[in-house]
């Protein structure tokens, strides 16, 4: 069986006036930068996340030692 290619583009029309494919392109722009700024938040706040919580224990009052942090007890 053979596959079948589609020759369809994407979003942008192709229709009267520039200022509409104007708006698409900003705004599509705009869903670019945000999906961007989401993900790279995401991986900052996974791999960040336990890291800051230490530092802010060692900081604290009474000062703790690594070990003492890190166990559950």
């Amino acid at each position: 069986m053979a596959s079948r290619v589609s020759l369809k583009t994407k979003g942008k029309a192709t229709g009267k006036g520039s200022k509409g494919s104007d708006e698409r392109s900003i705004t599509q722009a705009v869903k670019e930068w945000t999906n961007w700024t989401m993900k790279k938040a995401k991986v900052i706040t996974h791999y960040g996340f336990i890291p800051l919580i230490i530092i802010i224990g060692m900081n604290s009052e009474p000062k703790p030692q690594l070990s003492q942090l890190l166990s559950p007890v």
